[in-house]
């Protein structure tokens, strides 16, 4: 069974006068796949190639075979459509045959029943194809071959206007168009006025607008963001585009689907691109809402480190509980005990009370008779005292690694090595008596009790008188009765149970400087130190944005630009300020004070309007972090503008 079918009358006569050659499909039965990766003439440029000429065989298993050696060799840049004389005419055969008899028929037949084998193949072929041209296309010289040709814009429009947007049979077939269509890059669009079916942008918009195929609405807007780049084609903008609506949709959609999101937002910036549209744009029922995403899309892609500098210098310290360190004197207890002892074994107990062995410490010999014999002078009708030579001799009898020297001079030094005063360490005098101002000479005592004790008995208790004034320390209170001067003393005592330290306070004082004195009598008079820790934590910006954060980045500032128009913190391009990159007008002077001057009530609302929608997304702007200088100033421009907006 053959078949032969001709090009649409439409694209025959959109063609080139060459005549048009129609495909015959036959019917055989399917061949056993055999490796000709060897052969090296099925990709000779010439018109006898054999993939060439398996796709003018219609024999289904050669044009299968050719298709799928294509397909393969496509993905290539060293691939080029015109190095094979007559393959682009073979590409366009099939396609041009679904489209004019098969989109139809096939589409009826798929909703309820499966398609025939042979229409199956059909439609299989065309696909193929459309696929070989649509990758071939993205190389610079298959698209200037493909856009050179008037059957591939006639292709095009007859697929955009024939091919219903929500056929789902079909819908790959529409997606090689439109990105076929989109590889050939910007060009010109026909007059607004012209004929609608020969305007390639009109049934795309329909498409982004309606379809539900996020396939589709990415390649449709995508389609429409290069075609809409050129500013010859500013004029097809509407303010009601249905493809403004879909990006507008779509956007929130930056978390979930950032392909669709990029898309979405790329064709935003085309529309607003172009001042008129901006200023439609600002009266817009969803700007604010769009606004917000746009800044919400800036604040999700920033990724930001967390730096911490320390500026705290030195810092001297001193406990806050200061210990005195003194050298043992005997208590009277201790003294007590060793005068009714008989020598030399009074002496031997007085050393051990008096001495620790030390051995790299030393005490002369004359401090060492010195302090025996001022100790028990006072006692020597009771017990002799030794000479001076039997007490240096004796330390060696009680400190076996300690003996006495002599060290040369000049002068000579007469020691004894080996041995230390013992030392006595105190707590903080916080219990002694700072009665008789101050002037008392007891203490410190061991608690708050002990010390109350203290003053009951020897300060109270035996003052002459019904009523006594306070004698402590600076205490001025008038003179009271002794029963209320028990009570009023108690206000003096520290607490018998401290207050215990809160975990996150530190057990050192900080002092102004290394050599202030600590500790101090009137703590409060002492300057401020510096900062324990005095670090500081800030964000910054780790990279630069990615591609679809500074668009959208450029698409506030196209906004901005448009709300403050009337306002001097609009920025302008002239040699004092940074410019913007998109279009740039030249507007001479006199122009640019009766545009000032001037003004519809439509635009100066949508500048209210957009200004204050900036307001309303200033903090979120506080938020923004861009490692660029020059893109950060203009999220300062724009903040400051919308703190002066709310002022004003």
């Amino acid at each position: 069974m053959t078949s032969a079918y001709a090009a649409p009358s439409s694209i025959a006569r959109a063609a080139s006068t060459t005549p048009y050659r129609g495909v015959a499909y036959t019917t055989q039965q399917p061949r056993s796949n055999v490796t000709d990766d060897y052969e090296r003439w099925y990709t000779e440029a010439a018109s006898n190639n054999r993939m060439l000429l398996a796709l003018r065989s219609c024999i289904n298993s050669e044009v299968s075979w050719a298709l799928d050696r294509l397909c393969r060799l496509c993905n290539n840049e060293q691939f080029l459509l015109k190095a094979i004389p007559g393959l682009t005419d073979a590409l366009f055969d099939f396609p041009v045959f679904y489209l004019e008899h098969g989109v139809g028929p096939c589409e009826r037949t798929a909703a309820l029943f499966s398609l025939n084998p042979e229409w199956d193949k059909r439609r299989r072929h065309a696909l193929d194809s459309l696929f070989i041209l649509r990758n071939a296309a993205m190389n610079e010289p298959n698209a200037v071959e493909l856009f050179q040709r008037r059957k591939t814009h006639a292709l095009i429009l007859w697929a955009l206007l024939y091919i219903h947007p929500t056929s789902d049979y079909n819908m790959e077939f529409l997606l090689y168009i439109i990105e076929l269509l989109q590889a050939m890059g910007s060009q010109t669009l026909p007059p607004v006025d012209a004929p609608p079916q020969t305007i390639p942008t009109i049934p795309i918009i329909n498409i982004a607008g309606t379809t539900s195929n996020r396939a589709l609405i990415v390649a449709s807007l995508n389609a429409l963001t290069t075609l809409l780049t050129n500013p010859a084609n500013a004029a097809h903008l509407r303010e009601d585009s249905l493809a403004l609506d879909a990006a507008v949709r779509y956007l929130p959609l930056f978390k979930e689907d950032k392909i669709l999101a990029d898309a979405a937002v790329n064709y935003l910036y085309t529309h607003l691109s172009h001042p008129p549209m901006t200023k439609a744009f600002l009266l817009h029922p969803r700007m604010p809402a769009t606004l917000r995403l746009l800044v919400s899309l800036l604040l999700h892609e920033q990724i930001e480190e967390t730096v911490s500098v320390d500026l705290s210098g030195a810092v001297q310290t001193a406990p806050a509980y200061s210990v005195s360190v003194k050298d043992h004197e005997l208590t009277k207890e201790e003294l007590d005990r060793l005068v009714p002892t008989p020598e030399p074994q009074r002496c031997f107990d007085w050393m051990r009370a008096m001495f620790v062995a030390k051995p790299n410490s030393e005490v002369t010999q004359v401090d060492f008779w010195n302090l025996y014999k001022d100790t028990f002078s006072p006692y020597q009708e009771r017990h002799v005292l030794l000479v001076a030579s039997d007490v240096i001799k004796n330390v060696t009898l009680v400190f076996p690694l300690a003996q006495a020297m002599v060290l040369p001079g000049p002068p000579q030094r007469f020691i004894v090595r080996g041995v230390d005063r013992r030392k006595d360490r105190s707590a903080p005098e916080m219990f002694k008596c700072l009665w008789s101002r101050q002037e008392c000479p007891a203490g410190p005592y061991g608690s708050t009790s002990e010390l109350y004790e203290h003053i009951l008995h020897e300060h109270i208790s035996t003052h002459e008188g019904d009523k006594m004034p306070c004698s402590w320390a600076s205490c001025e209170h008038q003179p009271i009765p002794k029963a209320h001067m028990r009570g009023h003393v108690l206000t003096h005592l520290p607490d018998s149970q401290p207050v215990p330290r809160d975990p996150s306070q530190a057990t050192t004082i900080t002092l102004p400087s290394p050599n202030f004195p600590h500790p101090t009598p009137n703590p409060t008079t002492r300057p401020p130190p510096p900062p324990r820790n005095s670090a500081i934590k800030y964000t910054r910006p780790v990279a630069d944005p990615p591609s679809i954060a500074l668009t959208a980045l450029l698409c506030i500032r196209v906004l901005f630009r448009a709300s403050f128009a009337s306002s001097d913190a609009a920025p302008r391009v002239d040699e004092d300020h940074f410019g913007f990159p998109g279009i740039i007008e030249e507007i001479d002077e006199q122009e640019s004070n009766a545009q000032k001057s001037a003004g519809t009530d439509r635009e100066k609302e949508g500048e209210r309007r957009g200004r204050k929608a900036f307001i309303g997304v200033r903090h979120m702007l506080d938020e923004v972090r861009i490692r660029d200088e020059a893109l950060m100033g203009w999220i300062t421009e724009m903040v400051d503008a919308g703190i002066t907006g709310r002022h004003d």
